[in-house]
């Protein structure tokens, strides 16, 4: 199967390689032309244009950093579908678009799938990133064993849409942990406390969580290089805040996050690292929140595994293993 890949970011690169080092026929498209030679260097081919891509593969994958700059892709692309092609939106977006967009390609007789990615750049790297799929069953049987390749647990999460609903969902949580796990190291540190000692008590106690087990490494280090920018997360929780505006759910939290994000940008910039906004407490109590022996980066520290589906049932997950 040719494969084509459009965006070729933080994320999109990561996956996109996840393609390339498993042996798939991959064509790419960016931009940026450094990034295209850079993958064209490594084997894949030049994909030319979106167009082009749908015209040569009979998949085409998208990882854009905005719903406007996927709306303009898939616009270009709409030509070349036809009964066969399949398009599959890994960027985190707007559910209605992707909805809306989604129906386009199908009407053309295509398929689509919503399917973005969570767990981080650095899990996105080996293939080790959790998968949401939102599309129909039989369209996600036939994406599966490429999921699989992509990323470690897929789950599939209802019709086009539902998966990124699901993902703001979880990026709003991944924030709310960030924002109390920066508040909570500053706190530490101007009460006495040890910050490498502090990291392993929040390590091992109830209190932990995927984000402090990571991104407060890289806080620690002082790089804040968690890949991931503040005008990213604005647009993700921006867009979750958006849902309950729309079903009447009175949030007290996120508006609050909203603000804190939308005041960081005007401090640090829109693509400072997220993690930057500790900054906003740093700056006020002249504390220096950083200690030695933590990584500048992340790195995924498991080996890279087939990947499988994750089937919710009434009792809980039953992680069914593919066969073969």
């Amino acid at each position: 199967m040719k494969i084509g890949f459009v965006g070729l970011g933080n994320v999109g690169a990561k996956l996109a390689g996840s393609l390339l080092r498993n042996g798939h026929d991959l064509y790419v498209h960016d931009l940026n032309a450094d990034f295209v030679s850079d993958f064209i260097n490594r084997g894949a081919k030049d994909g030319k244009s979106p167009a082009e891509l749908m015209r040569t593969c009979e998949t085409v994958i998208t990882c854009l950093p905005s719903p406007q700059a996927c709306s303009a892709v898939v616009t270009a692309m709409l030509d070349e579908i036809k009964p066969g092609k399949i398009w599959m939106e890994m960027s985190t977006t707007d559910a209605s678009e992707v909805s809306r967009l989604a129906a386009i390609v199908i009407a053309k007789g295509g398929a689509a799938v919503d399917c973005p990615v969570s767990g981080g750049c650095h899990r996105a790297d080996t293939g080790n990133i959790s998968i949401f799929a939102g599309c129909e069953r039989d369209t996600f049987d036939r994406v599966l064993p490429l999921l699989t390749t992509l990323g470690r647990r897929v789950l599939h999460t209802g019709p086009v849409g539902s998966a990124s609903t699901l993902k703001v969902a979880t990026n709003y949580l991944a924030t709310t942990n960030l924002l109390s796990v920066c508040e909570a190291l500053v706190t530490m540190k101007a009460a006495g406390m040890d910050m490498a000692v502090t990291y392993e008590a929040f390590k091992i106690s109830s209190g932990t969580s995927f984000v402090h087990e990571t991104e407060s490494q890289v806080i620690l280090n002082g790089s804040r290089n968690v890949t991931f920018t503040m005008d990213l997360v604005k647009k993700d929780i921006g867009l979750f805040q958006q849902i309950a505006e729309d079903h009447g759910v009175p949030l007290e939290i996120s508006p609050l996050i909203v603000s804190i994000f939308e005041d960081g940008i005007k401090r640090y910039g829109p693509r400072a690292q997220s993690d930057e906004i500790i900054r906003r407490l740093e700056e006020p109590t002249g504390l220096d929140i950083r200690a030695s022996g933590f990584p500048a980066d992340l790195t995924d520290d498991e080996p890279e595994e087939a990947g499988y589906e994750v089937i919710p049932n009434s009792v809980g997950l039953v992680l069914g293993r593919l066969q073969g």
